[in-house]
């Protein structure tokens, strides 16, 4: 009898064994799904008023389109989009930089959180290789992750730093997260810098990238001195840095000389909470202590679950209208409708709990696509 248990990770993980999913068409489906985030409205040209007024869509139209499904980088942890990592000087925040992106390259679970193994790109901008050399050895030993690259120098974002990004992105389709360390090395340099317009103006810029090519940016950024009850406040510059990400983390200790850190963890796609680590000083890694909040898991969907009965083993693709679906799914008393819109609606819990990939495509019909991108064992 065929194991269908939910999955936690099944997109581009790697267990402890180092082995992964045989699946030649995973990454490309994702790749060229992701890439689509966001742009939907700007595919609408005549909703516009040949060019003129708000471009617009209705409840309906909204409920009816198929977005790209956000996966993590770290479940539970790290999502799409542009997020601050924020922190005091020689607090431990490259250690946990080059920590974090060896372990998104190899796909290893980071502590107790699994990790979808994609290329990295880390812009270590106040470092040099025989630095960054030293330190990884440390680490990790000399077990390379060949989908891992560095640069010490880059452009800035007034200079032409997206167009670097893209160029990296476009030449690696599987490209996951890219970190930024530090914002302060690739920010324009001018009078009002720190006003709350510039802050949020350069993180927008950041933002577009990150959800353009459906990748997460992480960028290093310090805090101020003065202290704060709330850490978030503690951010250097203004409020528009945290207003235009998508989440921050906060890593401060009590004294410098402290071998525990506290990271704050918000933002829009995780819940939030508040981790104790300690640094190990004869690896140089963070290790895991405790976490204050307990992440909330969804309950099992009912109609996910009937899917996921569904594709067996031996048929792991299905295509057809959704009311053939239906014929296939007694227990779901629902219309063919209403079966389309709560599809299109959990798409991304379907295929991250599931690994199954979902799409409801146009023609003189409208057909369901449905495929297990999971390797069953």
């Amino acid at each position: 009898m065929t194991n269908k248990k939910k999955s936690t990770a099944p997109i581009s993980s790697v267990g402890a064994d180092g082995e992964q999913p045989n699946n030649k068409n995973h990454k490309e489906i994702i790749a060229n799904e992701t890439v689509k985030n966001n742009l939907q409205a700007t595919n609408c040209p005549e909703k516009s008023g040949q060019g003129i007024g708000l471009q617009t869509v209705s409840m309906t139209e909204l409920y009816d389109t198929v977005y790209p499904p956000r996966t993590p980088v770290v479940d539970g942890f790290l999502y799409g989009g542009t997020y601050l990592f924020v922190g005091a000087p020689k607090v431990g925040k490259s250690f946990f930089m080059g920590q974090l992106a060896y372990h998104v390259a190899m796909g290893l679970p980071l502590w107790n959180y699994p990790v979808r193994k994609g290329t990295v790109l880390y812009l270590a901008l106040e470092d040099d290789y025989a630095r960054l050399q030293r330190r990884l050895s440390v680490m990790f030993g000399v077990e390379c992750a060949d989908n891992l690259f560095f640069a010490t120098q880059a452009k800035t974002l007034n200079e032409g730093l997206d167009e670097e990004l893209e160029g990296f992105v476009k030449e690696h389709k599987d490209a996951r997260l890219i970190i930024i360390d530090t914002l302060q090395k690739v920010r324009e340099v001018g009078g009002d810098r720190y006003s709350y317009s510039s802050d949020y103006e350069i993180v927008t810029k950041l933002k577009s990238f990150s959800d353009k090519y459906g990748v997460c940016l992480l960028v290093v950024h310090h805090t101020r001195k003065l202290e704060s009850e709330d850490s978030f406040d503690m951010i250097s510059g203004t409020n528009g840095l945290l207003g235009a990400a998508d989440g921050a983390f906060i890593m401060h200790k009590k004294k410098r000389t402290d071998n525990t850190a506290v990271m704050d963890i918000v933002g829009r796609d995780q819940p939030d909470q508040e981790l104790t680590i300690e640094f190990d000083r004869e690896q140089c890694i963070w290790k895991f202590q405790k976490a204050e909040t307990e992440l909330w898991k969804q309950p099992p969907n009912p109609l996910l679950e009937a899917i996921n009965e569904f594709l067996t083993e031996e048929m792991q693709e299905w295509e057809g209208t959704a009311t053939e679906l239906l014929k296939q799914l007694p227990d779901m008393q629902l219309s063919a409708n209403v079966l389309s819109r709560r599809l299109n609606v959990v798409n991304s819990q379907l295929l991250n709990d599931y690994g199954i990939f979902y799409d409801n495509k146009r023609g003189h019909e409208r057909k369901i696509i449905l495929k297990r991108l999971e390797q069953k064992e």
